[in-house]
C-alpha cells in the first residue's frame, strides 16, 4: 500500500515537473525572438554611434545612456514614482468605470446605440491638445494626470468587454431563460465569465497607453514625473537623459503589462488550457 502510494507520488511529481519543463520552454520560445531582436538593433546601434555614422549629440550611444541612467538613477527613481502612481490610480479608475459603463450599456441597447457612437468620436480628440487642457482645467496636481490616464485607457476597455458580453452561448442564454432566470442572473451566470477573457485582452492593450498618457500629462504641466525630467534633460540638450527616462518608462510600461499578463493566467485559467488544446 505504502509502495503504490509511493509511486502515484512519484507519478504526480514527474508529471507536474514535465508541464514545468514545457511551460519554460514556451515562455523560452516567445521571449527569443524579440530579446534577439532587441539586441540586434542594440548593437546596430551601438555600431553607427561608434563609428561616428550619427552625431553623439544627436543620437547617444546605448552604453552612454546606460551609464547617464545609472549616475541619474536616483533621479529617475524619484521621479518614476509620480509618473506609476498617477498610471496606477488612473488605471484603476479606468476600470472601474469601463466596467460599470459596459454592464449598463450591455442590459440597455437604447443606451448603447446612443453612448457607444459617442465614445468612438471621443477617441478622435488629439492627446497633444486636450493634455494641456485637462492641466488647464485642473492644474498640475494629480487630478490631471490621473483623469488623461483614465481617458486613454477607457475605450478599449469598454469595447472589449461588450464584445465579450456578446460571445456569451445564445442557446445557454435561451435555456437559463426558459428556467425563469433574471436577467441579472443570466448576466452573472453566464455573459459576465463570457466577457472576461476579451476584458482581459482589452486590458494588456489598455495598459501599454497607460505610462504614455501620464507622461503627457506632465509634458503639459507637473511638478515631478518622467515627463517633467524629459523636459528638464532637453532643455539642456542632455539626449542621454531624455533616452534614459525613455527606457525608464519602457520598462515600467513592460512590468504592468507582465503584471496584467499574470493576473489574466491567475483569473482565467482556463483560456489557457484551450489555447492549448487548440495548438
Amino acid at each position: 500500500m505504502t509502495a503504490d502510494l509511493s509511486a502515484r507520488l512519484r507519478g504526480v511529481s514527474a508529471a507536474r515537473a514535465r508541464t514545468a519543463a514545457a511551460s519554460l520552454t514556451r515562455t523560452a520560445q516567445l521571449l527569443a525572438p524579440p530579446v534577439i531582436a532587441v539586441a540586434l538593433l542594440l548593437t546596430v546601434w551601438q555600431w553607427a554611434t561608434t563609428a561616428g555614422l550619427v552625431p553623439a549629440e544627436l543620437l547617444p550611444s546605448p552604453m552612454r545612456v546606460l551609464g547617464s541612467g545609472i549616475t541619474e538613477r536616483e533621479a529617475l527613481l524619484r521621479h518614476a514614482v509620480p509618473t506609476l502612481t498617477a498610471t496606477l490610480t488612473g488605471f484603476s479608475l479606468s476600470v472601474a468605470v469601463a466596467f460599470l459603463v459596459a454592464t449598463v450599456l450591455d442590459f440597455s441597447l437604447v443606451l448603447r446605440r446612443a453612448i457607444l457612437p459617442v465614445l468612438v468620436v471621443s477617441q478622435t480628440l488629439p492627446l497633444v491638445a486636450l493634455a494641456p487642457l485637462v492641466v488647464l482645467w485642473f492644474g498640475f496636481g494629480l487630478l490631471p494626470k490621473i483623469l488623461l490616464v483614465a481617458f486613454v485607457t477607457f475605450f478599449p476597455m469598454v469595447v472589449g468587454l461588450l464584445r465579450g458580453f456578446a460571445a456569451a452561448d445564445p442557446d445557454a442564454e435561451q435555456l437559463l431563460r426558459s428556467m425563469g432566470a433574471s436577467r441579472w442572473r443570466v448576466f452573472g451566470l453566464l455573459r459576465l465569465p463570457a466577457g472576461i477573457p476579451s476584458f482581459f485582452s482589452a486590458l494588456r492593450i489598455s495598459i501599454t497607453y497607460a505610462v504614455v498618457g501620464t507622461i503627457f500629462a506632465e509634458y503639459a504641466g507637473a511638478v515631478a514625473g518622467l515627463g517633467v525630467y524629459m523636459q528638464s534633460a532637453k532643455h539642456v540638450f542632455r539626449t542621454d537623459l531624455v533616452l534614459a527616462a525613455v527606457a525608464v518608462s519602457s520598462v515600467l510600461t513592460l512590468a504592468l503589462f507582465g503584471f496584467v499578463a499574470l493576473l489574466e493566467r491567475v483569473a482565467v485559467p482556463w483560456v489557457r488550457v484551450e489555447q492549448g488544446v487548440a495548438r
